[in-house]
């Protein structure tokens, strides 16, 4: 399994979007998904979410990838940095 570089997320989700000339249909989907009773915080979830997952296809498709062993490293190395 791969893991997603931890860059800056949300100028990547930025540009990520700005590639997307037309978001309507999409976004309409997303609100017609939610149930009756969604609040704007469940609205903004949704939308993270995609946003998320829009920029880890991405950042796949462009080759921005560590592989599981490679994760594990990184973080125990931060874990021994602040112990």
């Amino acid at each position: 399994m791969m893991a997603r570089l931890a860059n800056d997320v949300p100028s990547r989700n930025l540009r990520f979007m700005a590639d997307r000339p037309n978001i309507k249909p999409e976004a309409q989907r997303l609100v017609d998904s939610l149930p009756e009773t969604a609040s704007w915080d469940d609205l903004a979830y949704e939308v993270y979410v995609r946003q998320a997952i829009d920029a880890g296809i991405a950042d796949a498709d462009a080759g921005r990838l560590v592989d599981h062993d490679g994760a594990l490293a990184r973080i125990r190395s931060r874990i021994r940095r602040v112990s």
